[in-house]
């Protein structure tokens, strides 16, 4: 657990988070509304922070990017929870899951850059569920391989407030914004 970013306390000590645009009023003891953000004492909480639900070498082409290294192999790892409660998500076990499920496992933003080396990958895409719920943790990933010349990819739903994504931004190489409207 760490401190979030991009929250603001009220007098009566709810928090309003301002990662994405839903902007969840989130009492003392609850959790805003992607299920991974919880205000404990006035203080917003990422509850996510290293929890790796997932973790694959794919071709880029999966994430679907075709025209940014094409034929790569690509790092990604996924966390659980989501923003969005799209009707008809093709990950929804790792999208609709709370970390109380029990089938995350703890990493730090080192560990998972030695990884990426390992798998002969120079590239990692955060994926299969909403990159911006877990910021801080994909924030500190992406810093570092930035550092190590590592490329980041972001697979998102794009629901995410301006601040934190011109924060972001420097690090990012390559982003797939899927469009969760359609039926």
């Amino acid at each position: 657990m760490k401190n979030a970013l991009f929250y603001e306390v009220k007098d009566d000590g709810t928090v309003v988070c301002f990662l994405c645009p839903q902007k969840c009023i989130i009492k003392e003891g609850r959790r805003g509304g992607c299920g991974v953000r919880e205000n404990r004492g006035g203080t917003l909480f990422t509850l996510v922070y290293g929890s790796v639900s997932s973790m694959a070498v794919d071709p880029i082409e999966k994430k679907p990017l075709f025209h940014f290294y094409p034929g790569s192999p690509i790092f990604s790892i996924s966390t659980v929870g989501c923003n969005l409660h799209c009707q008809n998500c093709q990950n929804w076990e790792i999208s609709q899951a709370s970390i109380e499920s029990g089938f995350t496992r703890d990493f730090s933003p080192e560990e998972i850059v030695r990884r990426i080396k390992g798998s002969g990958s120079k590239f990692i895409a955060y994926t299969y569920n909403e990159p911006f719920i877990w910021y801080e943790f994909v924030y500190d990933v992406a810093k570092l391989a930035h550092q190590e010349g590592i490329k980041n990819v972001l697979v998102t739903n794009g629901y995410v407030m301006e601040e934190p994504l011109r924060e972001i931004a420097p690090y990012i190489d390559a982003a797939n914004v899927d469009v969760k409207s359609m039926k």
